[in-house]
């Protein structure tokens, strides 16, 4: 067999052994899977109560509340100081985004174009290129505010039953443990984060015996397999 015909029956191999080969590690860390308690302590305990945060302060009707008294600067702060109780950003990802909703100009596009892409109808990638065009437009001091994390940990914190968080290293290193073909760009835009989406889809059948909850479930999931915190 030629050298060429082996690499590929080898990435086939790892692609179809990939999917049992990460539930297998995961199962190794968190034996009673997502229901375990050393789970819960370790990854999803702090994000569902980021998002028991989120519907306490900035339920849906309440958000449209203090939008329509244009209270902003109030949307977002809220927003920060919930994400800030997290690890999910770096930082200095924390303070990017601080800088840039200081300004009642930074505040007002940041609240409206969040609430716009959790809440308000229409299509899924309009509403999303929307929201990485409100990032990249917010004032920014020293450090870009479009990156992936940023773009990604508020819609996650506030709709894990939709929205998931995109670290790139971690994400693009699960991704190939899995065998699931991530079409990645560096900027934020609507192709990658559907390629994410399809990865999420299929870790959830993969794994429905589980009983993933949500994206928060997937999320960690993908940490999991991604992360040099578990290897």
């Amino acid at each position: 067999m030629s050298g060429v015909n082996t690499l590929r029956v080898r990435s086939r191999t790892r692609a179809a052994s990939g999917p049992a080969r990460c539930r297998r590690r995961f199962l190794s860390i968190f034996p009673r899977g997502f229901r375990d308690d050393t789970y819960f302590e370790y990854e999803r305990g702090y994000k569902e109560a980021a998002n028991r945060a989120w519907e306490e302060e900035l339920g849906r009707e309440r958000w449209a509340g203090l939008l329509r008294q244009g209270r902003f600067a109030e949307i977002a702060s809220a927003a920060v100081r919930i994400e800030s109780r997290t690890n999910l950003l770096f930082s200095f990802e924390k303070m990017a985004v601080r800088d840039a909703v200081r300004s009642p100009r930074g505040a007002r596009a940041f609240a409206e174009g969040l609430y716009d892409l959790l809440h308000a109808g229409g299509d899924a990638a309009q509403k999303f290129e929307r929201w990485c065009d409100v990032l990249a437009g917010l004032p920014r001091r020293q450090t870009r505010v479009s990156t992936w994390p940023i773009a990604t940990v508020f819609a996650f914190i506030g709709r894990p039953d939709r929205h998931v968080f995109l670290k790139p290293i971690v994400t693009r290193v699960a991704a190939m443990e899995y065998g699931f073909d991530f079409r990645y760009r560096s900027r934020p835009g609507w192709e990658t984060y559907a390629s994410l989406l399809e990865f999420a889809a299929r870790i959830r059948r993969d794994l429905r015996d589980l009983r993933p909850r949500d994206m928060i479930d997937v999320q960690s999931f993908i940490w999991v397999q991604g992360s040099d915190e578990y290897r």
